[in-house]
């Protein structure tokens, strides 16, 4: 039952179903029976929290264990933040209705810089102290994880512990640290010590940053016995980490509400800007078999009939055709249809286009990410228009009628030709629809193009480069707009300023944790969301704290240089990302790892050869 409290918040907020709990999927758990509980905290949304992967695997992970029990915790909206305030209702748990303060481990995940306030809200509302030093153990530990985990250092402060790398093994040791430690009544430094003993745990107080006179780092020394360099953790095969089974189906709907099943981990691509691409390397499959029987039991338990095959680069997948093969023997019996996400332009067939639509036909998504050859080539995206071309013209004549394609702007070595260059190969597809002499009577074509701004980001070859600044990427969005000259063209394109401080704390270091606090004083959080988003505010409390944003975001990076993440290794050598840099500059490619080994470093992971270059995997 609710307290009064909440009942009367609940009424008075516009989605109460994002704050009650109880749907189908969820765990409940008799807490005198628990010897550790966990809050898994999404600095989001309930509807973006409920779209995210990783929370469902770690959640049916941990719930595993009978005596641990992992409860979930999001982001309240404007208005039920306002009511908990008012109202003195601190930040709980859905399932149990507890405050954070009733929990061991208060566990954020980083998937977005632009999160980084709410994090600060959240703690604000669960009554937490923000700094780690200023919390003993009476308080929750506060940890984190996600791949922003990769430059831990503008969050540092805030946090007594954060994990590199995959959390499925991570996360269920460093509970039963916790859980230990509890039971021996060990202080919160001992704990701690024990912590980074687990591989890919990063104990921040741990390590001292010391800086150069021009801001730059001098150097980060570990202290308390911490290894200088934490290495991420890794599932080294797939086949022996089961999927998750039981989601939990969502109150109200959320961003992505359809079943997922993760086919594979890491991408063979090398796209020279893409972050994601170098954190998860090596790739690693999930064997056909696996695939089927996870998503059959996932529609059978949620009642779902949308699959979603998850991963970066799920048309790379080996096996992608006997998946679907297996999938498509029992999902039109059970009206379930399959959505690949994440098509590679390059090797899109008309087998796969015949059976991914048994059921459902709509537009198809491919990301060239540049509109020239030359830049194609310097961002290695290995992909030509010749094959766009076949691509596009195999969908029309299966009966496609929209395109939406993904570019970005301000790429490095990137010129107003290479801008010309995305309206152009826009029209060069619309071109492609009308000389179709089968395409559909009566129907016209919509291309979609979709534009980010380019955010350089560590741990990848393009780490180094300064990102383009605030006025050259609003001309460059203008030139854009003014090359498009077809109404079947529509061009969206991302606020520039949110980009900047993506890319502030992005490459930032511990100097941000205080500006991060008086921001949020001001107001600054959700910032992901443009009715949330206060860049003047931001702006401002920079000035006051005496902080050069571009020095951050706009400043050439030596390629020698100590920064602020040097000491988290998630497996692809420095070497390798300098090699890599240089090659963009001579717009010079570099083959897919499972096609020939670039010698990234990320096989020592697995003990071996990341791929077996037999005569099946080279293409």
């Amino acid at each position: 039952m609710f307290d009064p409290a909440l009942r009367e918040a609940l009424a008075n907020v516009q989605k109460p179903g994002r704050y009650t709990g109880g749907e189908p999927g969820c765990v409940y758990k008799d807490k005198e029976k628990v010897d550790l509980r966990f809050a898994f905290c999404f600095p989001d949304t309930y509807e973006v929290g409920m779209s995210f992967l990783g929370e469902k695997i770690l959640y049916e992970i941990l719930n595993q264990k009978e005596n641990w029990w992992c409860e979930r915790v999001f982001m309240p909206w404007l208005d039920m933040k306002a009511e908990m305030e008012r109202l003195h209702i601190p930040l709980y748990a859905l399932e149990s209705k507890d405050p954070l303060t009733a929990f061991d481990i208060v566990g954020f995940t980083l998937q977005y810089e632009l999160s980084y306030t709410t994090i600060l809200a959240m703690l604000d509302l669960g009554g937490i102290p923000f700094y780690a030093k200023e919390r003993d153990e009476t308080w929750p530990l506060i940890v984190a994880g996600g791949p922003c985990v990769c430059n831990a250092e503008p969050l540092a402060d805030f946090f007594d512990m954060m994990m590199l790398g995959e959390g499925e093994e991570q996360l269920p040791q460093v509970c039963a640290v916790v859980e230990q430690a509890k039971k021996e009544g060990v202080d919160k430094q001992e704990l701690l010590r024990r912590l980074s003993r687990i591989p890919g745990c990063y104990v921040p107080s741990f390590y001292e940053v010391s800086y150069q006179p021009d801001g730059r780092i001098q150097a980060i020394t570990p202290r308390e016995g911490a290894p200088a360099v934490v290495h991420k953790a890794i599932i080294k095969d797939m086949n022996r980490q089961a999927l998750p089974t039981h989601f939990i189906v969502p109150m109200i709907g959320a961003i992505h509400d359809r079943a997922q099943v993760e086919v594979l981990r890491g991408c063979v691509r090398g796209c020279r800007f893409c972050q994601a691409g170098f954190l998860y390397r090596p790739m690693r499959e999930r064997g056909a078999e696996m695939l089927d029987k996870a998503a059959q039991d996932l529609c059978a338990n949620t009642g779902y009939e949308e699959v979603s095959l998850h991963s970066l680069s799920t048309s790379d997948h080996s096996q992608l055709e006997q998946v679907l093969d297996r999938m498509n023997e029992w999902m039109p019996k059970e009206h379930v249809s399959i959505s690949l996400p994440s098509l590679r332009i390059d090797n899109f067939s008309e087998s796969l286009i015949e059976k991914t639509t048994k059921i459902r036909k709509s537009g198809l998504t491919f990301a060239p990410e540049a509109g020239t050859q030359r830049l194609r080539d310097v961002i290695n995206k290995n992909i030509t228009w010749e094959e766009i071309e076949k691509t596009c013209s195999m969908a029309f004549r299966d009966g496609y009628t929209s395109v939406k394609l993904y570019f970005m702007m301000g790429l490095p070595t990137e010129t107003m030709e290479d801008i010309e260059g995305i309206a152009e190969t826009a029209q060069k597809i619309v071109d492609l629809y009308y000389a179709n002499p089968d395409k559909p009577k009566g129907k016209s074509v919509q291309v979609t193009i979709s534009v980010a701004c380019f955010v350089p980001k560590p741990h990848t070859p393009f780490q180094f480069v300064p990102q383009d600044t605030e006025e050259s990427l609003k001309e460059k969005q203008q030139h854009l707009l003014h090359s498009v000259r077809s109404r079947k063209i529509r061009v969206n394109y991302h606020d520039s300023s949110t980009s900047f401080l993506e890319a502030v704390f992005a490459k930032g270091d511990r100097r941000l944790a205080p500006v991060m606090v008086a921001a949020y004083r001001k107001g600054c959080y959700l910032d992901s969301w443009s009715d949330c988003f206060h860049y003047d505010r931001w702006m401002e409390t920079f000035r006051e704290f005496g902080i050069d944003t571009a020095f951050y975001a706009n400043r050439f990076i030596g390629l020698d240089e100590i920064t602020p993440w040097s000491h988290l290794d998630y497996g692809v050598s420095h070497e390798f990302l300098v090699r890599e840099y240089k090659k963009a500059l001579e717009a010079k490619t570099t083959q897919p790892c499972n096609r020939q080994c670039s010698g990234c470093g990320a096989n020592l992971l697995l003990g071996g050869p990341c791929f077996e270059y037999s005569k099946d995997l080279v293409q």
